[in-house]
């Protein structure tokens, strides 16, 4: 799998809101740099080409300490960003190669520890900073409900999005989606376009009739028409069907027509979601975005992200060429049911005698 460290490595050796108005209102004005005006391209448009990033530490939902106080203190910020320097630091030392028992390793950058990290805080790049929108930093992404929380699941939805994403080892479809490099891992690809643990890179690409965002991740290419229709909802597209109409400064985009294989709960068919990129600065596009599903969700969600200007590149992410995982992962299933150890397909564990 890739990363920006790993494809530079590689490189080198070889929602609909309910009516317009409401959906203009969202775009918070404190969030645009004062007495500035985005940039026009060659066809009059707000200029939002470039290489952006939405790395960072701000998590998805808050922390319930935080209430439903969405703003941190410069004092809070400065004291997370410091901690996260702290074990960046620790994560990245050497490894000590006395320890024998993998299990005894230290964590990596996602939490796991021992074994399950599969590569250590080298290989990652998740960001170093929160979420900063208007200079003030963010407790989280999502903005609504008001505690920055996910909403209760209607009755059923759970079992629903379970049975939808699978989880088992009988073929490969069953797998995770960023395994089988067809869309980026964690809804990084989005829409909603969501920061993960590397590869944080979008290239924006701006024609009269379209607007392209290349993700870094798992090479995907989102195409945003301009103006026209949906297909007939018996049409599902990786990624959706995406369409959007410019609002003064703001691109909006409407998806539909989603797979059930993606969303944040497994979609439903009637999942819609809007997403507003407004460049605010010429460092940052403020970007927002809603879902509405009802069957997964008892209320809409929304949140906000900074896309920060890199002048980074956007690098091949060689996805298939080194995914050796996937037919080990199903290989050790079949050496394991002629073994006759049953297989936990919830979690891709071999069940050890006695083991849980």
């Amino acid at each position: 799998m890739g990363s920006r460290f790993l494809t530079l490595i590689l490189a080198a050796s070889a929602m609909v809101s309910a009516v317009a108005g409401a959906a203009a209102a969202q775009t918070d004005p404190a969030a645009v740099a004062k007495g500035y005006k985005a940039p026009r391209n060659a066809f009059g448009q707000p200029d939002l080409a470039g290489v952006w990033s939405n790395a960072t530490i701000t998590r998805l939902e808050r922390d319930p300490k935080y209430g439903e106080r969405l703003i941190l203190t410069p004092d809070e910020a400065k004291a997370i960003e410091g901690a996260s320097d702290s074990r960046n630091a620790r994560l990245r030392a050497d490894t000590d190669t006395t320890i024998k028992d993998p299990d005894k390793l230290p964590e990596c950058q996602s939490g796991a520890q021992g074994a399950a990290c599969g590569y250590n805080a080298f290989w990652t790049d998740p960001g170093t900073r929160l979420i900063r929108i208007g200079g003030e930093a963010r407790t989280s992404i999502l903005t609504a409900p008001a505690n920055g929380r996910l909403p209760a699941s209607p009755a059923g939805a759970a079992g629903r999005a379970r049975a939808q994403l699978g989880g088992n080892f009988d073929n490969p479809e069953n797998r995770a989606l960023g395994e089988r490099c067809i869309v980026g891992f964690g809804g990084t690809s989005g829409p909603p376009m969501m920061p993960v643990l590397y590869n944080n890179h979008y290239q924006i690409q701006q024609t009269k009739d379209a607007v392209v965002v290349l993700v870094e991740m798992v090479h995907d290419a989102r195409i945003i028409r301009i103006g026209g229709a949906h297909p007939p909802p018996s049409v599902r597209t990786w990624m959706g069907d995406s369409i959007g109409r410019w609002e003064g400064g703001t691109l909006v985009v409407e998806t539909t027509n989603l797979r059930r294989e993606q969303g944040l709960r497994g979609p439903e068919d009637n999942m819609k979601v809007v997403e507003r990129f407004t460049r605010v600065s010429p460092q940052q596009i403020l970007y927002q975005f809603e879902v509405v599903d009802p069957a997964a969700f008892s209320a809409p969600v929304k949140g906000e992200e900074a896309l920060n200007f890199t002048k980074d590149r956007i690098y091949e992410y060689a996805c298939h060429e080194g995914n050796y995982a996937m037919s080990g992962i199903l290989g050790g299933a079949r050496q394991a049911e002629k073994e006759g150890k049953p297989v936990d397909g919830a979690r891709g564990q071999i069940k050890e005698e006695g083991g849980d």
